[in-house]
């Protein structure tokens, strides 16, 4: 008897992690960067993710219930941006 239900084979996350690398490149890839309005633009995207923030009931909002939360994300964030993953 088997002890765990059987897994798909199919869809992306039963790939081989380089196949999925290959096509998440692609992905990344697919607009021309100076198409990217919120690469050209850090207020644009600033505003869209207020405005993203605003939607969400207030009662879910974990950054505005947790500070710290907040304050770590936002570091990792940094780092991740700037090329100092942490270890």
């Amino acid at each position: 008897m088997e002890m765990h239900p059987s897994k798909s084979k199919r869809g992306f996350a039963s790939m081989d992690p380089e196949k999925q690398r290959a096509i998440a490149r692609k992905g990344g890839k697919s607009v021309p960067s100076e198409k990217r309005s919120f690469s050209q633009n850090p207020q644009l995207a600033a505003e869209a993710g207020h405005k993203g923030g605003l939607s969400v009931n207030p009662n879910h909002r974990s950054f505005s219930k947790d500070h710290a939360l907040a304050r770590n994300a936002g570091r990792k964030g940094g780092r991740a941006a700037h090329g100092h993953f942490p270890k």
